[in-house]
């Protein structure tokens, strides 16, 4: 890559190096070569011969020396998109993905005006509802303090002022509180599952990926407190493992939830799981 002198060398390089390791070495490349420069994807394809500033160059090459030991792009770049939003992320927090946007969609398609999430991470559901329910009054919880602030910047940036963070463990720094919906994507690997320890989940905070030694523990305890914190008719919405879902929805069953259903994921996965309180079975 020493010799790159053009968008068009330096993006052909990037992706030749990168398919020893990524999945999506062209996609990678322009995300990296997009960062180092600047520039809108766009302009690698409709002015290919512009010249490569030398200190974008390095600053590439940084960045592909990194992506090949395996460090996520979105840590890399400090960004990633989700829902309608682009959002600031970084070590100690977890990449957005787009499975999680199923769990925006199922909130969506009900009414509300106070809505509880649990174990924000970056802000990215809290955020894309508050957005999209600008009369709606989000609370949105983390352990982590890395994860709060990086979700306070994000909201910053986004001018929402609907949607306050609060630091602690689960329900606990919200006594008293009663919401319309309770959204969480929760750690729910198991302690001897293998994924945490693959592709850029090595990366990613061990505490916000596995739960315990069953993978159930934060599911269990999430659901079985929901309806104190509900209101008659709340509802509850939980992104969860695929081999998991019918525990799940064992688990709001027996916490007095009616009318559970488990949604499938683009990939055709049981993904997303909910049920709503004062209903008939």
């Amino acid at each position: 890559m020493a010799r790159a002198a053009t968008l068009a060398s330096a993006r052909r390089q990037a992706r030749q190096r990168l398919e020893a390791t990524s999945p999506s070495p062209g996609a990678d490349a322009d995300c990296l070569l997009a960062a180092a420069t600047g520039l809108d994807p766009v302009v690698f394809r409709s002015h290919p011969e512009t010249p490569l500033d030398p200190a974008a160059r390095v600053a590439l090459e940084a960045m592909v020396e990194r992506r090949l030991a395996g460090e996520p792009v979105a840590y890399l770049v400090g960004r990633q998109a989700f829902w309608d939003l682009e959002l600031a992320v970084g070590p100690g927090v977890l990449i957005p993905r787009p499975e999680t946007e199923h769990l925006v969609e199922a909130v969506l398609e009900a009414p509300a005006s106070r809505l509880l999430e649990l174990g924000c991470g970056s802000g990215c559901i809290a955020l894309a509802l508050g957005r999209a329910l600008p009369a709606c009054h989000v609370d949105a919880v983390d352990i982590c303090p890395t994860a709060l602030a990086i979700a306070r910047e994000n909201a910053r940036q986004l001018g929402l002022e609907n949607v306050f963070f609060h630091a602690g463990d689960w329900y606990e720094p919200l006594p008293g509180h009663c919401y319309d919906t309770i959204v969480t994507n929760p750690p729910y690997l198991g302690d001897c599952e293998p994924e945490a320890n693959l592709g850029d989940l090595r990366f990613e905070p061990r505490h916000a990926l596995v739960a315990g030694p069953t993978g159930l523990e934060a599911l269990e305890h999430i659901i079985a407190n929901a309806p104190s914190f509900l209101t008659e008719h709340g509802r509850i919405w939980i992104e969860h493992g695929w081999q998991q879902a019918e525990a799940v929805r064992h688990c709001l069953t027996r916490a007095g939830f009616r009318a559970v259903e488990t949604r499938h994921d683009l990939a055709g996965h049981p993904r997303v799981s909910g049920g709503q309180l004062g209903v008939a079975p």
